[in-house]
């Protein structure tokens, strides 16, 4: 999807069909990749169809099904990686996340960057919000210009993030939600972690784990 402020591409990838989202600069044309979970070759093809040029490969957080491409991509492109260091325990247990889960294991390089809260992004205008529930160190994204929100697995269509996994808070995902997605305006459009795309408007009214 494309707008005057920047460019959009959400597509599920990996073995969880985690939503990989490429956000980038008309003008510039650098692009940020969030979640890169897998399809390293599809992601890159996508970014080229598109013109654009990866300069950051940004996590919401450190489950493995959303970083499975990022040590494809960082070789192919040099682009670091981001995270925020409140998830770097689970960051440094991927490979036994794997396991669990019984998914190859894809190398990957220690984040680059430590992500804070209100951090602006490489490009695109975007802001990280530190929205913490699913993971001690889930980030969500907010480009104000194009009304677009990256929840990563805080706040799912009609749902919320697990909060039974490793590090997960039930209290501080509801939190997050309240207070940093539920004071944004009705129209802006939610991209989540997986499945399919929504409005604040609608999780506002509809959500049955978590209404306004």
């Amino acid at each position: 999807m494309k707008n005057p402020l920047l460019i959009r591409e959400t597509f599920p990838v990996g073995p969880l069909q985690c939503n990989c989202s490429i956000i980038g600069d008309p003008v510039s044309k650098k692009a940020i990749v969030v979640d890169p979970g897998g399809n390293a070759e599809e992601i890159f093809n996508r970014t080229q169809l598109l013109g654009l040029n990866i300069i950051a490969l940004i996590c919401t957080h450190a489950h493995f099904d959303h970083f499975l491409a990022a040590g494809k991509l960082h070789d192919k492109t040099d682009a670091p990686v981001y995270l925020h260091k409140d998830d770097r325990l689970l960051w440094d247990a991927l490979e036994m996340q794997c396991q669990i889960f019984n998914v190859p294991f894809q190398p990957v390089p220690a984040p680059h960057h430590w992500l804070q809260d209100d951090q602006l992004l490489p490009c695109c205008n975007g802001i990280t919000m530190h929205t913490p529930g699913h993971s001690p160190g889930s980030v969500s994204f907010w480009f104000e210009e194009a009304k677009l929100l990256i929840a990563g697995d805080t706040l799912f269509r009609g749902s919320i993030g697990r909060t039974d996994l490793w590090g997960g808070n039930y209290r501080q995902i509801e939190k997050s939600i309240r207070e940093r997605f539920y004071t944004l305006d009705d129209d802006v459009l939610v991209v989540p972690g997986h499945g399919s795309l929504t409005t604040i408007g609608c999780e506002k009214t509809t959500n049955m784990v978590i209404r306004a």
